[in-house]
């Protein structure tokens, strides 16, 4: 069986290819059939398929839940 990663909201992700603004990461902001993106470098959302994101995924940086 393939692997499929969990990806939550909040969420950091290290893609194979940049941005063209030149960063690599995006923070997760929805999670679904689709996936809401928020570049960290220049703030510009994208809404992409999960399938293919799961396919540019390099690192997931897991945000850490305070449960206070």
């Amino acid at each position: 069986m393939p692997n499929i990663p969990v990806i939550n909201i909040g969420d950091i992700l290290e893609l194979k290819k940049p941005h063209p603004c030149g960063s690599k990461t995006f923070t997760v902001s929805r999670v679904g059939s689709d996936i809401k993106l928020t570049c960290t470098g220049c703030g510009r959302a994208l809404m992409l398929d999960r399938i293919k994101v799961e396919k540019m995924i390099k690192k997931i940086i897991h945000a850490e839940k305070n449960d206070e």
